[in-house]
């Protein structure tokens, strides 16, 4: 709400800022965590007796998913906790950070499984092939059902964005995996497990690099890529009463909540609390923004704000 200060007023509206849909999640991320833990059990012993480095591999890099997982998670959990004198934003920031590590994993997860490619182009062995299929098969739906759990909001959350990400991924690669343990058992072709191991990378890779590049963005406080600042100056300056805005600053408090500070220059004096509450909601309605705190000032004098860059005001 507004308060009085000497030269100008500042205007704030508030909602309850927890995060929409708070702990509607976790039973996806519990749930998944425990099948594909119990999968990642599965199919390393599996791959041992079959003697299968596509499967261990599959193995270990499903082991990574798991902990990307439980990561999400705790940024999940850590995104509801209350505001306080030390964060007084919360930690909803973590589930960019959360976002920015699983990017991270899925890249050094392909790199791993690279390598495991180049070695087996180099040196194909002879795999169980059917082992392989049916277990792979398992891993796809397993890795399916898991993904499946966080695709309804993977648009609108970047932390359940990778989580999908995640799991499609493997589902991909279990795919590929069963793929190449069929064609060896008809063909005898062993070459074709590294080949396809790298068409699926690709595929990996694309997607992982938009969510990494996303994350990365957030984490510096860039606009997130869904808006744009220029029609929101322009939709702050078209308000009624005010003639100019400037240190207009759009950030990302998480993966789902955005925040906005703006000083709106408006001559006629401060409109009262009931107008920059409805603003708010407008902002809220017009661009998903939902933690919106204004500055009133009447141009009288300038009010820049202190941001230093470079030695210099912003």
């Amino acid at each position: 709400m507004a308060h009085d200060h000497s030269h100008h007023d500042h205007g704030h509206h508030g909602h309850a800022h927890g995060a929409p849909g708070a702990g509607q999640h976790d039973f996806a991320f519990a749930l998944g965590i425990v099948l594909n833990s119990v999968f990642v059990a599965f199919e390393l012993g599996f791959g041992f007796a079959a003697d299968s480095t596509a499967l261990v591999a599959d193995a270990i890099h499903n082991l990574g998913d798991v902990a990307g997982l439980a990561l999400a998670w705790f940024a999940a959990w850590l995104a509801r906790r209350a505001p306080g004198p030390r964060f007084t934003y919360g930690l909803r920031s973590s589930t960019i950070l959360a976002a920015l590590a699983n990017a991270v994993m899925l890249l050094l997860a392909c790199g791993g499984l690279a390598v495991e490619a180049i070695q087996k182009l180099l040196s194909p062995g002879v795999v169980a092939g059917q082992t392989v299929m049916w277990v792979a098969l398992t891993g796809v739906v397993v890795n399916a059902v898991t993904a499946m759990f966080f695709f309804r909001d993977r648009a609108h959350d970047l932390n359940l964005r990778a989580a999908y990400l995640h799991m499609a991924a493997d589902a991909l690669i279990s795919l590929g995996v069963a793929v190449c343990g069929y064609a060896m058992l008809r063909t005898g072709w062993f070459w074709l497990d590294p080949a396809v191991s790298f068409a699926i990378m690709s595929v990996v890779l694309i997607s992982t690099w938009q969510l990494l590049r996303d994350s990365a963005l957030l984490s510096l406080h860039a606009v997130p890529a869904h808006l744009d600042s220029a029609p929101i100056a322009a939709f702050l300056t078209g308000q009624p009463g005010v003639s100019g805005v400037h240190d207009l600053h759009v950030w990302a408090l998480s993966t789902t909540d955005v925040a906005l500070t703006a000083h709106l220059v408006m001559p006629q004096g401060h409109p009262g609390d009931a107008w920059l509450d409805a603003l708010a909601h407008a902002l809220t309605a017009a661009y998903g923004i939902r933690h919106a705190t204004f500055q009133v000032e009447t141009g009288v004098q300038g009010h820049a704000c202190t941001l230093v860059e470079g030695g210099g005001q912003h």
